[in-house]
């Protein structure tokens, strides 16, 4: 396993979402913010991604088939290689019951759909060193 060291080169940033569109927008938005990006369309293949692109930060779409946000932040959270990955969850309703169990599965912060370039590039900033 390489380690990857922080703060060097830009951010790598895994978007999770089983929207083609939310995940075509965030790699464009993310792209033009100099960020490398790696896309998923539903949890088994953000969990199959993950070892290989060794994101810093994690989009994860909320609702989506065979896993579902909450499971897939969740087991990205037990892993001790990715623990300390910061998790965004993203879902179309602004519920305070979401975000409260986002938070309880280890996500640290919650963006509303649809997000503006400026609020997920905010996000980066805030959650990467």
């Amino acid at each position: 396993m390489n380690e990857q060291v922080s703060g060097t080169g830009p951010t790598r940033v895994l978007v999770i979402d089983d929207s083609n569109t939310i995940r075509r927008s965030a790699e464009i938005f993310l792209k033009q913010g100099g960020h490398e990006v790696a896309l998923a369309e539903d949890g088994f293949d953000a969990l199959a991604k993950l070892g290989d692109f060794h994101p810093d930060l994690v989009f994860c779409d909320i609702l989506m088939p065979r896993l579902d946000g909450y499971q897939t932040c969740a087991i990205i959270k037990r892993n001790p290689e990715f623990s300390g990955v910061p998790v965004i969850m993203l879902s179309s309703k602004d519920g305070l019951f979401d975000k409260a169990r986002g938070r309880m599965v280890g996500s640290q912060d919650y963006l509303t759909k649809p997000f503006t370039k400026d609020q997920l590039l905010q996000a980066v900033l805030q959650h990467t060193p």
